[in-house]
């Protein structure tokens, strides 16, 4: 067996089903389903079991996948081994970070790092869920968060205000009676459990599943939303309707594994978002606008 091959399964078992694992690999779904076949075919034995609740481990299948953990665990243990003596600023660092940070504010900053660290291939990319530290999906992660796992170095680069806008057209109509509507916002937890609170009626005639779209949604004066201060205090057609509170402050960090600790690139990465974003505190703090 090929260790690419256990790494396979074990996304697979992990997501609970093909395309699961694709997504979280980064690969074809018919690659995924062609190398578990090949996997059971060389193993003579069936590892899954399809359902319509998705894919479950056989008895077989859960002993591959303990054992297939262990040897996870021996890899990135090496990985991470390896990585942590690398002195030098020359080979690939990866980063992850949120659609409507990495598209808009982060943007120069990460084309700043890398005109002034040439040698290091930044790969930058975007994913609003989850990605494994450990399992070397990324070396660094840029969330929002207020509870960072334990188990990971982090660095809090600043605080990330929010407050809710609306279109100067339509704040205008507003002003004039009418009644507020709000975005049905489903991009993530945070703005989502904000807007149910402030329209527990849930009275939506428009959704949206992501920060961008909820932008651009506002900017056609479709109602109100709660959006992060960088975001919508550069929008000259938005003003905020309600202040920013501190209750929505989020903190965001720069997270990476433990066994990187040393790696030059996550150093010189990390000190050039700490000076960077320093330089942008009051755009992320929301200290730029007045309310309409």
């Amino acid at each position: 067996m090929r260790w690419d091959d256990l790494r396979i399964f074990l996304a697979v078992a992990r997501e609970g089903s093909i395309s699961g694992g694709a997504s979280r690999l980064g690969v074809q779904h018919s690659t995924v389903s062609r190398r578990i076949k090949s996997l059971e075919a060389q193993l003579g034995t069936t590892l899954f079991e399809r359902k319509k609740s998705g894919f479950e481990l056989t008895e077989a299948g859960a002993e591959l996948r303990d054992s297939a953990e262990r040897i996870e665990r021996e890899v990135v243990g090496l990985e991470g081994t390896l990585s942590n003596q690398d002195n030098s600023a020359s080979g690939a660092l990866t980063v992850t970070a949120i659609n409507n940070m990495a598209s808009t504010i982060l943007l120069p900053v990460f084309a700043r790092f890398s005109k002034e660290q040439p040698e290091t291939r930044l790969h930058v990319q975007v994913s609003n869920k989850y990605v494994s530290l450990a399992e070397r999906q990324a070396d660094i992660a840029i969330r929002l968060t207020n509870t960072p796992p334990e188990t990971l170095v982090g660095t809090r680069l600043t605080t990330v205000a929010s407050a809710v806008y609306g279109s100067a057209n339509y704040l205008a109509s507003l002003a004039e009676g009418g009644k507020p509507k709000w975005l049905g916002i489903e991009c993530c937890t945070f703005h989502r459990t904000w807007t149910n609170a402030a329209c527990p009626d849930h009275d939506h005639s428009f959704y949206v599943d992501d920060t961008l779209l909820t932008l651009s949604a506002l900017k056609q004066d479709l109602g109100l939303a709660y959006l992060p201060c960088f975001m919508g205090d550069g929008e000259e057609s938005l003003r905020r309707y309600w202040p920013s509170d501190a209750a929505h402050d989020l903190g965001l960090w720069l997270l990476y594994h433990a066994d990187l600790k040393q790696n030059r690139r996550v150093q010189l990465f990390r000190a050039h978002m700490i000076r960077e974003i320093g330089k942008l505190r009051a755009s992320f703090e929301g200290e730029q606008a007045t309310i309409a």
